[in-house]
């Protein structure tokens, strides 16, 4: 993609909307293209953290490990999405684990000194940036609140609610092994609440495509 393509496609991102031009050549001028094959690291964490990422193509997971070593996805970003945030704004280390999700993941780098000088210069993109933090924060209490208090099924149910809503979320990476991991269980055990959920009425399966059918009885089982 070329230096005019990504500064399009930076200014279509939420955390940019309000930019201006001089800013915006100043950040694709400064950014840096990264490709990346499933499975293969994007970065570390504990590693100081070189800036804030934005998908291009591809999905790319974030994620923690265990002491054991099993794994655990924070979340998913698709194409238009940004993922460690975090890092990029407090100066800090990664907090943690990026790595390519589908077969290829094209991402962009701003550095974190070009964005902090972004922000300091424009009021609006600093404000956006606070919203989509705050977006970030309710989104991990809700999964929290998931985790702690609800089953699979209804995890599972509104995991695959919100990837209806949010069509980056789909594509070949989101598989039962990576969903999972997201929402805290074995792929077996997504296997075996998905054919309930069929023969529920709430799903059907095209191929390796899962179809909402009825979604307010998706919605029921839940709990929304």
């Amino acid at each position: 993609m070329s230096k005019d393509s990504i500064q399009s496609h930076i200014g279509t991102i939420a955390y940019f909307e309000g930019i201006a031009e001089d800013e915006l050549a100043y950040i694709t001028e400064h950014s840096l293209l990264r490709t990346f094959s499933v499975g293969e690291m994007i970065f570390f964490e504990g590693e100081p953290a070189a800036g804030l990422w934005i998908v291009e193509e591809g999905m790319a997971k974030v994620f923690k490990l265990n002491p054991d070593g099993g794994e655990h996805i924070l979340h998913l970003s698709g194409p238009g999405k940004t993922f460690n945030d975090v890092g990029a704004l407090d100066g800090g280390n990664n907090p943690a684990n990026a790595a390519a999700l589908s077969p290829e993941v094209r991402v962009w780098l701003i550095p974190s000194d070009v964005l902090t000088y972004v922000l300091t210069h424009n009021a609006r993109v600093a404000l956006n940036v606070i919203r989509l933090l705050a977006v970030r924060v309710r989104s991990l209490v809700g999964q929290i609140e998931d985790l702690a208090l609800y089953s699979v099924m209804v995890r599972l149910a509104r995991f695959l609610l919100k990837q209806a809503e949010d069509p980056t979320l789909s594509g070949p990476g989101v598989t039962r092994t990576a969903i999972a991991a997201h929402i805290n269980t074995t792929p077996q055990t997504i296997s075996n609440v998905l054919r309930s959920l069929e023969e529920a009425g709430a799903l059907q399966f095209d191929r390796h495509r899962i179809m909402i059918v009825d979604e307010r009885l998706l919605r029921t089982l839940a709990m929304l």
